[in-house]
């Protein structure tokens, strides 16, 4: 504890020490750059002024001159543009000087500037309605005396603001040279003063704190790798073990605790897969009775070699990773079984690349969605229903593979697809609701959990009455790939 209060001191101290020595520093700094802005804005004037006046003085008279002597016409004369730039000139100077007898001159040049234009204006007039040269000149001696009286102004400007630049110039002399030069020597001899006692008195504790710190604040973002160096200090050396150990223990139970939690999970979805079965077995064993009743022995052969093939994959001896063509396989099985229970409503289509088939896929994700289909989409609709199955790249990059149905069903109104997708997400309070796209929540659930953050999961398109196109991605897994590890 006294340790820390005499660190506590000394870091008051020294931060004080800091303050006061750059407050004069800082006040020069301002000052100083005040100064300058002043200095720069008058040099920019003068040279405005003598830029305006050169144009007043000589160019505007001489242009005149021209267009008088009928060396320039009128329409091509540029007096006009030369007393727009003036005005510009004048306009901005006044809104940058700082000094107000200067503001006061440019304000009378700005009238004598108005004046200059009124009189260029009844030049020209009186020309266009053929005033003979005599009167020409006359107007024209009128304008040099005006633009004579414009340049006297403006001079008494220029010598206005070259007595502001030399005061703001000996303030900023005064000011920024001796005020800051000094004060910055005792700034830099302050800091190091600072420094090295803040490090000699500190330095026992600072960094074994800091370390201590920075690991905690590591472990509370999760990098729960992170470890510290031993400092060897009496006092901080068993602190320092135990967080380490503290650190590889929380590691070590979290990988416990989510190993646990993924094979909770896959034991879940193996449960919830064997709850949607029967529904389609009595289906299917009431359609192979049916079609032997009416002695259809064909059909009964073929939905019978079907529904045995479908079984087989749906087995797979256990393995939760099939090829993708098997999968394929395995929907074709199911569309044979549903075509002859369905026939005068499903037509169906399946579109694969053929490179695609050696891939490894967790088995029974595409079965749901044709079943959603069939079920929620096309039994729904009036007349016959045709379900399409896709499966290729999702890009050129073919590093992740993209499988869809579609079909021309009755679709999803605006709130039902808004609520499956809430559905899909979190599940549903009313489980009843939830049993509508109890198949889709199930695969999408068994992506996530297989593929995580690999895949976004089943997406939904849909409108009312037009049908409904579902959807996902999923990494590429190679052919060899025997579980799903790789991509949790």
């Amino acid at each position: 504890m006294k340790n820390k209060s005499l660190r506590r001191t000394l870091l008051i101290t020294y931060i004080s020490l800091l303050f006061i020595t750059f407050i004069p520093t800082i006040y020069s700094a301002v000052v100083s750059q005040i100064h300058i802005r002043q200095y720069s804005l008058i040099i920019s004037n003068v040279g405005t002024a003598n830029k305006i006046n050169l144009i007043a003085k000589n160019d505007i008279p001489a242009e005149l001159w021209k267009i008088i002597s009928g060396k320039k016409e009128i329409i091509d004369g540029r007096q006009y543009m030369m007393l727009d730039e003036i005005s510009t000139g004048l306009s901005l100077m006044i809104l940058t000087s700082n000094n107000s007898e200067s503001r006061g001159k440019l304000e009378v040049a700005n009238r004598a500037n108005e004046t200059l234009k009124r009189n260029v204006d009844m030049l020209i007039s009186q020309m266009k309605k053929g005033s003979t040269v005599t009167q020409n000149e006359i107007k024209l001696d009128d304008i040099r005396n005006i633009t004579s009286l414009f340049s006297d102004i403006i001079q008494d400007f220029i010598v206005s603001e070259i007595e502001s630049a030399n005061k703001t110039n000996q303030s900023l002399r005064n000011t920024s040279i001796i005020l800051a030069g000094i004060q910055i020597i005792i700034a830099i001899i302050a800091i190091i003063i600072s420094i090295q006692g803040f490090i000699k008195v500190s330095a026992a504790i600072q960094k074994p704190i800091s370390d201590m710190e920075t690991l905690s604040t590591k472990v509370a973002h999760g990098d729960l790798t992170a470890r510290i160096d031993i400092p060897h200090v009496n006092e901080l050396d068993t602190l320092a073990k135990n967080l380490n150990t503290m650190a590889g223990q929380i590691d070590v139970l979290i990988k416990k605790n989510m190993e646990e939690q993924k094979n909770f999970q896959k034991a879940e979805m193996k449960a919830l897969q064997a709850q949607i079965t029967p529904h389609f077995l009595y289906n299917t064993f009431d359609t192979i009775v049916w079609l032997a009743e009416e002695e259809k022995t064909d059909e009964v052969v073929k939905i019978t070699k079907a529904f045995s093939e479908f079984l087989r994959i749906s087995l797979s001896r256990g393995h939760e990773w099939i090829t993708i063509g098997q999968e394929l396989d395995h929907i074709k099985h199911y569309l044979t079984i549903q075509k002859i229970r369905y026939a005068d409503i499903l037509n169906y289509e399946i579109d694969a690349d053929e490179s695609l088939l050696d891939f490894k896929i967790i088995k029974l994700v595409l079965q749901p969605l044709v079943e959603n289909a069939i079920y929620h989409g096309i039994k729904n609709k009036r007349g016959r229903g045709v379900l399409k199955v896709g499966i290729h790249y999702s890009d050129a990059s073919h590093s992740a593979i993209l499988f869809e149905v579609q079909d021309n069903g009755a679709g999803f109104s605006n709130e039902r697809l808004t609520e499956v997708r809430e559905e899909l997400s979190n599940g549903a309070d009313d489980s009843e609701k939830l049993n509508s796209v109890y198949g889709l929540y199930n695969v999408n659930k068994k992506l996530k959990l297989y593929y995580g953050e690999k895949t976004q999961g089943i997406l939904i398109e849909s409108e009312e009455g037009k049908g409904s196109h579902i959807f996902f991605t999923i990494p590429v897994a190679p052919a060899g790939l025997s579980n799903g590890g790789n991509y949790v």
